[in-house]
């Protein structure tokens, strides 16, 4: 046996190691405990022909009989005009599902617009009584001030809705979809004549005949379920008018042949191709999975204002993802891959703990593992609640008009992913000021070893920051991460603290290689690193564009009144900017006395209980964009986010103010700033303790760069070293204080 042999054959019993090791918390793999969905009536097959239908019949003339078997579904096109989901929505909740009852009546859809159509019909004025429509998911209003006539008045494709006398408010919606596929089941075969179980409502001579398999790949669920056992679906197209669904389990598996060869279709359907609540022990594996909506197809990842003033998602209206899972205590999604979702392709959402208050049921832990999202018009991977130990493991997230991924969950590890031409690692959003935030945290999140490639894509537009924690975020790691031409903003950590949110805080970014150079497009305004919440380390980055300097990139954006910042040992180069700090603001909302006032719209974080709560800090007053004075801040009061002033001023609301720290505590060290338009630029406020000391100053090849370091605020400059700027304007004197 050769050197290459030896190596091949360790390899092999390492690999089958790992693998024993893998599955000793799996129950051994007999036959016996596994069903194979095909004995349930499933046929995974893609065949499909024409049919004739008849109005009132049950009986279908198609083409071909090709595979077709008694006792199986099918879809057939273009016969069953029909409306459905017809739900009435309140003013104030525009997710109710409520049936639309007697409020209005709709008839004539002649499927002049498709299979599909989704219709949204908002009155949005009560005096008079108007409203407006949509049948494109919001994206267009077809009608925006129609009167109300209480007769038949016409939308589109033939249909006609007609208003209920009653009681309307801005903010009611109807909506409702318009379809034309019969779904049905064969009951007898008689030559080429099919007997389904439902009459057809239309003659149609060239209907396309189908496979449906929603009912028995379910109906090999509930019997796994019931016989304890697995549920294997072999290589083949199922296609559902509803995904599967996994009730309270205490172990199961669903196991496809393979993720490339077997696939779940719901591209014809409503909801989750597959579905778990409740239950112990969950692993779904080696499956692809296919809605109806690409990147760009739909109405994209955003929201419209009601007309009374919430805020509505549109795709919601005709939903699609892969999973959705609530409440299983343990899941392992492996090899899974899904394409052409438009709500959250990957979907976790119930129960979680309240300090040290545990549920009875929750989930505890979620894998996902080499799974996939491409090509979807939503998220990527979302955990909507603050479960506990998700893992995104290993996948690839391409093409995705959502977040890549989205968590207010705890103690989360995105690690060594792929990820281009989509949506923002959304850390955060967390929605909740309660206090019992404070005890266990929110948001703990370690995203390292990823690969972030091209730019962020959200929402059918361009830009906008990869990874990004706010919004209530606590202990986040962001390290060793591969940026690979990079025409989008990098890392944001920002504090979002507003009368919704705790503010973020505790992160360190490091070891990230951050290649910000545009290729192929124009270089787009964009920063690599930008933190504004307190308690953060950047150490041992790389930020840099390859040839000429570029003014779009600003390696390092450090924003006050974070507190607690350390800088150092990064190495920044031929970007517009290096280093720059500002200063967060907000407008006075509310005055309660000459002393005590709420701050309205801005960026300065409401602050925790357990907190500084701005005690003895700075406060800098504008009008307009003149300085007008300075105030210190006795209190802030994190219940009724009100300032209190020590000493009295007459405060005007929409006065604009500033916050900062008597001693920030910000050590910028031992970095290397080269090539740079200008290096560095303190354009804040500063303190006593903000310091930038020990740091390499090299102008390099930027032609346009006259001033190495540039104060406006209270910085000390110790010990640099500056080359290459030699005018008396290059930079302050080493260790002033402007």
């Amino acid at each position: 046996m050769n050197a290459h042999q030896n190596r091949t054959l360790l390899l092999f019993l390492a690999f089958t190691a790992v693998r024993c090791l893998a599955a000793t918390n799996e129950p051994p793999i007999h036959a016996s405990h596994w069903l194979n969905a095909a004995d349930c009536g499933a046929s995974g097959s893609t065949f499909e022909t024409t049919a004739a239908t008849t109005d009132g019949s049950k009986q279908i003339t198609v083409a071909k009989v090709g595979d077709f078997k008694v006792g199986q579904g099918v879809m057939v096109s273009k016969c069953n005009p029909q409306f459905t989901r017809c739900i009435l929505k309140s003013p104030d909740n525009p997710y109710g599902t409520k049936p639309l009852g007697d409020a209005a009546e709709l008839r004539g859809y002649d499927g002049s617009g498709g299979s599909w159509v989704v219709y949204l019909v908002e009155v949005n004025s009560a005096d008079p009584l108007t409203f407006r429509w949509s049948d494109d998911m919001a994206r267009t209003w077809k009608g925006t001030k129609v009167p109300v006539t209480f007769d038949w008045q016409p939308l589109s494709c033939g249909v006609e809705i007609k208003f209920k006398k009653q009681e309307w408010q801005p903010g009611h919606m109807i909506t409702f979809n318009g379809r034309d596929p019969l779904f049905s089941k064969i009951e007898k075969i008689e030559g080429n004549v099919l007997t389904l179980a439902h009459a057809a409502t239309r003659t149609v001579k060239g209907a396309v005949v189908r496979h449906c398999d929603s009912e028995a790949l379910q109906a090999a669920v509930a019997r796994a379920m019931r016989e304890k056992r697995n549920v294997l679906i072999p290589a083949g197209y199922y296609r559902l008018t509803s995904g599967l669904s996994v009730g309270k389990v205490a172990a199961m598996v669903i196991e496809g042949a393979s993720g490339a060869e077997t696939v779940l279709d719901i591209s014809e359907g409503y909801g989750s191709c597959v579905s778990l609540r409740g239950g112990t022990d969950v692993t779904v594996r080696n499956l692809r999975m296919v809605g109806h909506t690409g990147l760009g197809d739909g109405p994209g990842w955003h929201s419209f204002k009601t007309s009374s003033g919430k805020a509505c998602w549109p795709v919601g209206l005709k939903p699609c993802s892969a999973m959705h899972i609530s409440n299983t205590e343990r899941v392992l999604v492996e090899n899974c891959h899904a394409s052409k979702m438009n709500c959250e392709a990957f979907y976790c959402q119930g129960n979680s703990r309240s300090g040290t208050n545990a549920p009875s049921v929750y989930t505890k832990s979620l894998t996902y593992l080499r799974c996939s999202a491409t090509n979807c018009d939503g998220n990527g991977f979302n955990n909507n609640d603050l479960a506990e130990n998700t893992s995104v493991l290993q996948c690839r997230i391409v093409d995705v008009g959502g977040c890549t991924w989205e968590g207010a969950s705890r103690f989360v590890r995105f690690i060594g992913n792929y990820v281009r031409n989509s949506g923002t690692i959304a850390m955060g959003n967390i929605g909740s000021r309660a206090e019992h935030l404070e005890q266990l945290g929110s948001g703990q999140h370690i995203v390292a070893d990823n690969v972030f490639e091209g730019r962020t894509f959200y929402n059918n537009r361009p830009g906008g920051y990869i990874v990004r924690a706010t919004c209530g975020t606590t202990q986040v790691i962001v390290r060793n991460n591969l940026f690979v031409n990079y025409n989008s903003c990098g890392i944001e950590i920002i504090p979002g603290g507003d009368e919704r949110h705790l503010p973020t805080s505790n992160c360190t970014i490091t070891g990230n290689i951050m290649d910000m150079t545009a290729i192929g497009e124009p270089s787009r305004v964009r920063t690599a690193i930008h933190v504004g919440s307190s308690d953060v380390i950047i150490s041992d980055n790389q930020v840099y564009t390859r040839g000429a300097c570029d003014t779009n990139v600003t390696a390092v954006r450090l924003t006050e009144p974070a507190i607690n910042l350390i800088v150092h040992d990064n190495l920044l180069r031929n970007c517009g900017t290096g280093v720059l700090s500002d200063a967060a603001y907000a407008l006075v909302g509310e005055v309660v006395d000459p002393t005590t006032f709420k701050a309205g719209r801005g960026t300065i974080p409401m602050e925790r209980r357990l907190s500084h709560r701005y005690r003895g800090f700075n406060l800098a007053w504008f009008r307009g964009t003149k300085p007008d004075g300075f105030s210190i801040i006795e209190s802030f009061d994190p219940e009724t986010f009100h300032f209190k002033l020590k000493q009295p001023r007459a405060i005007k609301v929409n006065d604009r103010f500033e916050v900062f720290a008597p001693s920030a505590n910000w050590l910028l060290h031992d970095n290397t700033i080269a090539g740079c338009a200008q290096p560095a630029a303190f354009t804040g406020h500063g303190s006593d303790t903000s310091l930038f000391r020990n740091n390499l100053v090299e102008r390099g090849g930027a032609t346009n760069a006259t001033k190495a370091i540039v104060v406006s605020g209270q910085f000390k400059l110790i010990d640099n070293n500056i080359v290459g700027f030699d005018g008396k304007e290059s930079a302050p004197k080493p260790g002033s204080k402007p």
